[in-house]
C-alpha cells in the first residue's frame, strides 16, 4: 500500500499538501502507526500521505517461554455470552471516551477509543491513537462534554499511551480486573467508538479464543515493525475506532484494552477476530507513565521534532534511515538535510534501520542537542548538530 488517498504523494514529491482527505478512524495494532520517529522521524509529517499501509501477522509464534499451548489453540463457537450485556456496557461506558486527533502535518483527523483511569482525567488508551497527533480532544461518551488532552506519556514498543484531560475531576474510572484469570471460551464485550462516529459507544459480543499470541506488525512504507506478545484473541468484531477501548468481562471488569484491525491496516486471518493488550500489562505501563519514569521504552513528556519523514530502503545497498521528505523551516532543513539523503548516525549511535532510528530518539526531547549523521544522495557525508522542536506525539 503505501501513500494517502487519492494516491497522495504523488511520484517525485510531495508539495502542495493535498487536499483535507475525509475523516477516518485510528485503526489496528499499529505500532508506529505513522512512525512518528520521536526527534527525527515522523512518518505524517508535511502532508507527506495521510495514511500508511501495514499489514499485521497473528499467525507468527507465541512468546518465548508460553508452554500453555494457548497460543495457538481456538474455541468452539457456542460458548456461551453474557446474559445481561447492555446493562454492563452501560455500566461501564461511565469511564468511555472518545479519544479524536489532528493530525496537523498529515492534514487529516483521526479518532479512537480510551479508558478514564483517574478521576483528575487520566486515560488509558493505544499509543497508535494518538500517534502523530498535534491536537487532542477527548469526549465523555455520557454526557458528551469535550476536554483538550495532552499526552503524558507512551511506550510504543507496547502500543500503550497515557492521556490527560485538561480540567476534569471527579471523573468516575472504569473497574479494573484481572487478565491472569482469564480463560479460553470466556465471554466478553468489546466497547468502543467502532467507526469513528461517537456518541453511545458500540458494543462486541464475543468469547476469547486463544491466549498469550504474538502479532508482528509491519509498516510497508517505512520498514519498521514491531511485535506486540502475550495478548488476548477474541472471536469478536472490533473495529475501526474501537482501538483503546476496554474489553470487559462478565463481571463488567476491564479485562484489556482493544486492538483493531480495519481498511488499510488488516490482519492476514479470518474477519471477527481482534486482539487486546492484558490489561495487567497495560496497567503497569500506565502506572509507570504517570509516576514520570522514563525508561528505554518509555517515554515522557513532549515528543521532540526535526521534521523528516523516513522509508524503507535507502538505495544504496547500505544501511541507515532513508530521508522520504523534509518539512520545510525545521531543524532538519536548516541543517541541510534533504529527501533522498541517509541517515546514519545519532550521538555517536549507529542507525541501521528505521527502527534503530525510532529506538535511539525515543529517548530524547525538544531542544536536547543531537549529532546527527548523513550521507547525502551523492554520496557525501555530513554531520551537524540539530536540537529538535516539540512536534507530534510519537
Amino acid at each position: 500500500m503505501g501513500g494517502g488517498p487519492g494516491g497522495w504523494p504523488p511520484p517525485g514529491g510531495y508539495w502542495p499538501p493535498p487536499p483535507p482527505p475525509p475523516r477516518r478512524s485510528r485503526l489496528g495494532l499499529v505500532i508506529g502507526l505513522f512512525t512518528v520517529l520521536a526527534l527525527l522521524v515522523v512518518a505524517v509529517s508535511v502532508g507527506i500521505g495521510a495514511s500508511i499501509g501495514r499489514t499485521q501477522d497473528p499467525t507468527t509464534t507465541t512468546p518465548a517461554g508460553d508452554t500453555s499451548g494457548q497460543g495457538t489453540q481456538t474455541v468452539p463457537g457456542n460458548a456461551p455470552g453474557i446474559s445481561d450485556a447492555a446493562g454492563i456496557a452501560a455500566k461501564v461506558n461511565r469511564a468511555v471516551v472518545d479519544v479524536n486527533t489532528v493530525l496537523g502535518y498529515e492534514n487529516a483527523q483521526a479518532a479512537g477509543t480510551g479508558v478514564v483511569i483517574g478521576s483528575s482525567g487520566l486515560v488509558l488508551t493505544n499509543n497508535h491513537v494518538v500517534a502523530g497527533a498535534t491536537s487532542i480532544t477527548v469526549t465523555r461518551v455520557t454526557d458528551g462534554r469535550q476536554y483538550q488532552a495532552s499526552v503524558v506519556g507512551y511506550d510504543r514498543t507496547e502500543d500503550i499511551a497515557v492521556v490527560q484531560m485538561k480540567g476534569a475531576s471527579g471523573l468516575p474510572s472504569a473497574a479494573i480486573g484481572d487478565a491472569t484469570k482469564v480463560k479460553l471460551g470466556d465471554p466478553v464485550l468489546a466497547i468502543g467508538n467502532a467507526g469513528g462516529t461517537g456518541g453511545t459507544p458500540t458494543v462486541a459480543e464475543g468469547t476469547v479464543s486463544a491466549l498469550n499470541r504474538s502479532i508482528t506488525a509491519s509498516d510497508q512504507s517505512s520498514g519498521t515493525s514491531e511485535q506486540l506478545t502475550g495478548l488476548i484473541e477474541v472471536a469478536a468484531n472490533i473495529q475501526s475506532g474501537d482501538s483503546g477501548g476496554p474489553l470487559v468481562n462478565s463481571a463488567g471488569q476491564v479485562i484489556g484494552i482493544n486492538t483493531a484491525a480495519s481498511t488499510g491496516f488488516h490482519y492476514q486471518s479470518n474477519s471477527g477476530v481482534g486482539f487486546a493488550i492484558p490489561i495487567n500489562q497495560a496497567m503497569t505501563i500506565g502506572r509507570q507513565i504517570t509516576a514520570g519514569r522514563a525508561s528505554t521504552k518509555v517515554h515522557i513528556g513532549a515528543t521532540a521534532f526535526l521534521g523528516v519523514q523516513v522509508g524503507s530502503g535507502n538505495g544504496t545497498g547500505g544501511s541507515g534511515a532513508p530521508v522520504v521528505g523534509v518539512l520545510s523551516g525545521t531543524p532538519a532543513d536548516a541543517a541541510g538535510i534533504a529527501e533522498g539523503d541517509v541517515i546514519t548516525s545519532v550521538n555517536g549511535t549507529t542507525v541501521d534501520s528505521p527502527n534503530a532510528l525510532t529506538t535511539i530518539l525515543d529517548g530524547h526531547h525538544p531542544g536536547d542537542p543531537l549529532r546527527v549523521e548523513w550521507v547525502s544522495a551523492q554520496g557525501q557525508r555530513h554531520a551537524a548538530t540539530i536540537k529538535p522542536i516539540s512536534g507530534p506525539v510519537g
